[in-house]
């Protein structure tokens, strides 16, 4: 009965992965690099948002201009929505390790309302997507716990 105090985000997020790693995932018209990532993020075009863990962000440090929300907290929805305003319009892009966090993750914001969520593909430690973040040489800061 755990499951059922969870928020209903969470829920539908949990759901939604389950279902995408199923049928598998398509490149996305939203997909952006991590250079232009760091452009927009610096410019203000968007809000960059770090989607993994504390304790991976104490291991690499974090994007420069990044906002933590972990997106295995029970509070994620409510998070990424007070950052973004509660403007589900506002455009963001998403940031994990590699990318397939951030896959689920922007999907399944889609289906929720959200309209212009950016995926990070390569994320920070790279992919196929390309080289990652860190190997790209842009800047991190060090993570320290609120």
């Amino acid at each position: 009965m755990k499951l059922l105090r969870r928020s209903p985000f969470k829920i539908l997020i949990l759901i939604a992965f389950t279902l995408l790693a199923s049928i598998g995932c398509a490149n996305s018209a939203q997909d952006i690099s991590a250079p232009e990532a760091f452009e927009k993020a610096k410019a203000g075009e968007v809000l960059l948002v770090d989607i993994r863990t504390p304790r991976e962000w104490r291991q690499t440090g974090v994007a420069t201009g990044a906002r933590t929300i972990d997106m295995t907290s029970a509070t994620f929805g409510q998070d990424l929505l007070a950052a973004m305003d509660g403007n589900k319009d506002a455009p963001i892009a998403l940031i994990c390790r590699t990318g397939n966090r951030t896959t689920h993750t922007q999907r399944a914001l889609e289906k929720l309302g959200f309209t212009q969520v950016y995926n990070v593909k390569e994320g920070m430690a790279g992919s196929r997507a390309g080289p990652g973040w860190l190997r790209r040489g842009l800047p991190v800061e060090a993570w320290a716990a609120p």
